[in-house]
């Protein structure tokens, strides 16, 4: 395991300062404006870079990369996430990991579970629709979805059968895109509270068995994943574009309510419509 999930999964210790680095080693000194001369030994822009571009002194800098200022003000925080070309999802990520908010002393987790109304809401609904948990466990799933992918269904792990199951990897032509779109945000999910047991577990798991999991996990890329549309290749009716719009589940912390829906009158629209009824039949 890389240095960023080793400091995830003992206590995250240092969520802010595995961050920046992470972030920092992504961008190129081109992107930064910096003139690129010489050998460079690390990757991306080093501290002092990072420092001199973000108006603060580079001890300061080294402090919060080492975990020993943890309380920056929120103008320092917003020049790093310029300077580290942050987007809106990341830069309130790196805003969230800045707060200094005490952690609370935990409590043995709660199993997640789907009110009774939306578990029969869903089971009503004639398009594919799945609730899903805080770390993308499938807590419920109609017939429509179950027909767009088997995996989709009560007890299965998203993240676990997007990077272990080759069938599941078959499903997208752009696998490797669609699986650094989950990793971006599982961890926009999971935010700062990862001294979770289920947490630990999972990228643990993963970490382990599946090295592009690895990769991508130590990236510490944030994105929450509004409106995106999902290309999926289907063995039984071909290429599929589908909408998909994700609802918060009101009184129920991190559980999502997953719709699929294509654009009406179109080729997607028909190939949805002839695998529902072939699934009816």
């Amino acid at each position: 395991m890389s240095g960023g999930m080793s400091g995830d999964l003992s206590g995250a210790t240092n969520l802010l300062g595995d961050y920046v680095r992470a972030r920092r080693e992504l961008v190129t000194p081109e992107q930064a404006g910096i003139p690129s001369t010489g050998v460079r030994r690390v990757p991306g822009l080093r501290r002092e870079e990072v420092a001199m571009l973000a108006g603060i002194s580079a001890d300061y800098y080294l402090r919060l990369e080492q975990g020993r200022d943890r309380n920056p003000s929120a103008q320092v925080l917003e020049s790093l996430a310029r300077v580290l070309r942050l987007d809106d999802d990341a830069t309130a990520y790196l805003l969230r990991l800045g707060a200094g908010e005490p952690r609370r002393r935990r409590r043995r987790p709660r199993k997640e579970t789907v009110p009774p109304g939306v578990a029969k809401l869903v089971g009503t609904l004639a398009l594919p629709a799945y609730v899903e948990g805080r770390y993308f466990d499938v807590l419920a799933a109609n017939a429509p979805a179950t027909a767009l992918s088997p995996r989709l269904a009560a007890g299965r792990n998203r993240l676990r059968d997007v990077f272990l199951d080759p069938a599941e990897q078959a499903l997208y032509p752009d696998w490797r895109d669609a699986a650094q779109g989950m990793v971006a945000g599982f961890r926009a999910s999971v935010g700062t509270d990862t001294d979770d047991p289920r947490f630990i577990e999972l990228v643990g798991e993963l970490s382990l068995a599946s090295p592009l999991f690895s990769r991508l996990w130590a990236r510490h890329d944030v994105n929450t994943c509004h409106g995106t549309p999902k290309h999926l290749d289907h063995p039984q009716v071909g290429s599929l574009w589908l909408n998909r719009e994700r609802l918060a589940v009101s009184g129920t912390p991190g559980r999502t309510l997953v719709v699929l829906h294509p654009d009406p009158g179109t080729d997607s629209a028909d190939k949805l419509a002839l695998l529902a009824s072939v699934t009816r039949g």
